[in-house]
């Protein structure tokens, strides 16, 4: 009897884990799926060139994408979850130099098209599943299609303006305007993050923080 049972327990065991197995990789072809819905002018041997080589992971909590000193040979899309670029200073502090939500790519563009090693880590805040897309491939797509090489100016257009973005932010705003701006441009993170990392991303001490909100409050 004992074995009996032992054999029914291994049983469900296997059975869950191959249910949720195959949640999962639905899960991950719907991602794959809508992904490709971004492209629209893509014909299908370009479809089916993007296919063959488009991978996604998943990542834990407090898991890095990739970290200072590497070589970033693969571009992240988020599908879910949350991260963050930031740099280490002379003092040794992390200066939180940006967030990357659903839908938008994680990486440290000019140092990935380059193929030089990044100065920057991004970390997961949440667990997050990426769509991993090979430097080696995306040069490849650029040089068989002419689409794909539109599609990778324009991915690079919008990585590099949100960079000079927060760049200008510190050249012609207060800290109250980088915050006021900072949340009309994410209500849809910003109860994600922690003040501390926000902070950080907005060049102030975290109690300088509290008394703009503060302050804001009040109106």
């Amino acid at each position: 009897m004992r074995i009996q049972k032992g054999y029914m327990y291994t049983a469900h065991i296997s059975f869950c884990w191959q249910q949720a197995k195959k949640k999962m990789q639905q899960e991950y072809k719907k991602y794959i799926e809508d992904y490709i819905k971004l492209f629209p002018d893509l014909n299908s041997e370009e479809i089916a060139f993007m296919n063959s080589y488009l991978t996604i992971a998943k990542y834990a909590k407090k898991e890095f994408l990739f970290k200072s000193g590497e070589v970033q040979k693969e571009v992240g899309f988020v599908c879910k979850g949350l991260l963050r670029r930031y740099y280490i200073n002379e003092k040794g502090n992390k200066i939180t130099t940006g967030f990357i939500n659903e839908n938008k790519y994680a990486t440290d563009y000019p140092s990935f098209i380059r193929q030089k090693p990044s100065k920057y880590f991004i970390e997961c805040l949440e667990p997050s599943v990426i769509i991993k897309l090979p430097y080696d491939k995306i040069q490849e797509g650029y040089s068989k299609f002419k689409v794909s090489e539109m599609y990778g100016r324009l991915i690079a257009e919008y990585v590099l303006t949100v960079q000079t973005d927060r760049v200008e932010s510190f050249l012609f705003e207060n800290a109250e305007e980088r915050y006021l701006n900072f949340i009309e441009q994410n209500k849809d993170i910003i109860n994600r993050i922690s003040l501390s990392h926000l902070a950080s991303h907005l060049g102030i001490e975290r109690q300088s923080l509290s008394r703009i909100r503060s302050k804001i409050a009040k109106k």
